[in-house]
């Protein structure tokens, strides 16, 4: 199995712009967020089974899942957070697998925006890569992506994981506080990284634990 870096962060704080960066260094990318947007399109099992489960009410017209509406369930009843993810982890978990199977690229980025909350994917991955910015950030770029209130990002960023616990588990860090060249070099320097760590696990040779500090 290829080496795979788990990918993190809260919202607003650049994962996908790391990823997309290092996609474009030669790491294969397999993002949760993209996996589960598939399952859940018009047709397709998630939202089959979601509409089964939940209600014709939660699906829109062409058979694709409502996302507003189910965003608006689960944040306030976490009891229905947890069927749906019954029913969409395991399917993704699935896709995540025959995926990492395939990749011929010298190491996987699994992007996963909730891996501190659900503690997946742990036997997949060798290191978690955290995306980290300051809270002030992560609101003024989710209100401008999204057009998004401050109050509603507030609320996002409540029910996941706190920055001081997110950066706890990190193996590696990388800070998003500056411009997109600067987060470009912190980035290149972390793939060179991995790409020799890579390279000594196909060679067979363990790795020494490097410590956690910020790139």
């Amino acid at each position: 199995m290829p080496l795979v870096i788990a990918l993190t962060g809260g919202i607003g704080s650049g994962k996908s712009s790391v990823a997309d960066i290092l996609a474009e260094q030669g790491a294969a990318v397999i993002d949760t967020d993209a996996i589960a947007h598939q399952l859940t399109a018009a047709g397709a099992a998630g939202a089959r089974e979601i509409g089964r489960q939940f209600g014709a009410d939660f699906l829109r017209a062409d058979g694709a899942l409502d996302r507003d509406r189910m965003r608006t369930l689960v944040f306030a009843d976490p009891a229905a957070r947890r069927k749906l993810e019954a029913i969409l982890h395991p399917m993704i978990r699935s896709e995540v697998e025959a995926a990492v199977g395939m990749v011929r690229a010298p190491y996987v980025v699994l992007v996963v925006p909730l891996l501190i909350e659900t503690g997946a994917y742990r036997d997949l991955m060798r290191r978690i890569l955290v995306v980290d910015c300051s809270e002030s950030e992560q609101i003024a770029r989710v209100g401008e992506r999204s057009k998004l209130s401050a109050e509603t990002v507030r609320g996002i960023m409540a029910s996941q994981t706190g920055r001081a616990e997110r950066l706890a588990h990190a193996d590696d860090v990388i800070v998003n506080d500056a411009d997109m060249a600067t987060l470009r070099r912190r980035t290149t320097e972390l793939h060179r990284a991995y790409l020799a760590l890579a390279k000594n696990e196909v060679s067979g040779h363990a790795m020494s634990e490097k410590p956690k500090k910020p790139h």
